[in-house]
C-alpha cells in the first residue's frame, strides 16, 4: 500500500493550496480517507475526513469554514483544498487511509506527508 501526497509549498497568507493524496495497492473504495497535520515542536493533529463513499465529512474547529476535503474513487485519489491559509496552517500534512469495515481500529495506512508553508 502506497500513499503519495504532494501539493504543499510555500504560500502567503490569505492564499490557497490543494493537496492530493495518490493511493495505490489497496481498494481504494474499502477506505475512509483523512488527513492530518503535524507543526514544529507539536503532535499531529486531524485535519479532516471523508467516507469511503464521499457522503459524509467531518473538519476539525480550527479548518471548518476554510478547508474542504473530497476524493475521487476512480482515480484513487483524495483531496484537500485549502482556502483562506493562516500562518498557523504551517505543518507538515499527512494523508491517511482507515478500513470501514474496522473505524476502531484507527488508520491503517499513512504517506509521507507534504510541507505547507504559509508566511504572515
Amino acid at each position: 500500500v502506497q500513499l503519495q501526497a504532494s501539493g504543499g509549498g510555500l504560500v502567503q497568507a490569505g492564499g490557497s493550496l490543494r493537496l492530493s493524496c495518490a493511493a495505490s495497492g489497496l481498494i481504494f473504495s474499502w477506505y475512509d480517507m483523512g488527513w492530518f497535520r503535524q507543526a514544529p515542536g507539536k503532535e499531529r493533529e486531524f485535519v479532516a475526513r471523508i467516507s469511503w463513499s464521499g457522503g459524509t465529512t467531518y473538519y476539525a474547529d480550527s479548518v471548518k469554514g476554510r478547508f474542504t476535503i473530497s476524493r475521487d474513487n476512480a482515480e484513487t485519489t483524495a483531496y484537500l483544498q485549502m482556502n483562506t491559509l493562516k500562518p498557523e496552517d504551517t505543518a507538515v500534512y499527512y494523508c491517511a487511509a482507515r478500513f470501514k469495515a474496522a473505524t476502531a481500529s484507527g488508520y491503517n495506512h499513512w504517506g509521507q506527508g507534504t510541507l505547507v508553508t504559509v508566511s504572515s
